[in-house]
């Protein structure tokens, strides 16, 4: 795969500069383009090195709660570079591994590479909001924010999905984890997966499940003063029904 057509395809979304990162034996690349928002500096500039543990991040979004963790992490001794949420996802992974993505509040998609265990961490927000598509032929994984980009950097084939069509003509939108390239398949909101190298990627493993915490919240809930008011309209002077 050649990741500069890659990377130019998504131009639009990082204007600002590209970083390059390639693992010593090559068998690992990650490529960025940069929207600077929180940290402008050098500082903040991705793919992200660890050079405590050596693991490497590329990251699209916003940790609205990354403050608050980097206090955290700061107190546990953790030593920081930067004013970015970026480097406070790396020292995240680094002291709580894949449990990490329960502690996170705002709206994500990153790649984490693991030089310890040589290991691939993909991840998404729990209910979507940042993109993440991938591609493996069995032989190589590919992972971007955008279809086209995958398409752009070569070796992945733009043959169309039926299902992805089909959801389009049917509900005016292509429903996930299909795209409308039959090669491509969307990261699920609320999931993740970690594949080790030379092995298979395995399903999407759900760390959050949107329909779960709505039906917890309403079965928790006290009831509604509607409700109460006609439980009391049923009632006698004495409380007893009527």
């Amino acid at each position: 795969m050649d990741l500069e057509p890659a990377l130019d395809a998504m131009r639009h979304r990082g204007p600002d500069s590209k970083g390059i990162w390639q693992s010593p034996d090559g068998s690992i690349e990650l490529d960025h383009r940069r929207l600077a928002i929180i940290d402008l500096s050098p500082a903040g500039a991705q793919p992200m090195v660890d050079p405590s543990t050596g693991n490497v991040i590329v990251f699209n979004g916003e940790i609205y709660n990354y403050r608050e963790l980097k206090q955290e992490l700061q107190a546990a001794g953790y030593r920081f570079r930067s004013d970015s949420d970026t480097e406070v996802l790396l020292h995240l992974y680094a002291r709580h591994g894949e449990a990490m993505l329960d502690r996170l509040r705002g709206m994500f998609a990153f790649g984490l590479w693991d030089s310890r265990t040589h290991k691939l961490l993909l991840a998404r927000d729990p209910l979507g909001i940042k993109p993440l598509y991938y591609a493996d032929d069995g032989k190589t994984l590919r992972f971007a924010s955008q279809v086209k980009a995958l398409l752009a950097g070569g070796g992945v084939s733009d043959a169309p999905s039926a299902a992805g069509m089909a959801g389009f003509f049917l509900w005016g939108c292509v429903p996930e984890p299909w795209t409308w390239v039959e090669a491509i398949q969307a990261l699920p909101a609320g999931c993740f997966f970690a594949v080790e190298r030379g092995k298979p990627v395995p399903a999407p493993q759900r760390y959050f499940d949107l329909r779960e915490e709505i039906i917890a919240a309403e079965q928790s809930a006290p009831p509604s003063r509607d409700c109460i008011f006609r439980r009391m309209a049923n009632t006698d002077s004495d409380g007893r029904r009527t």
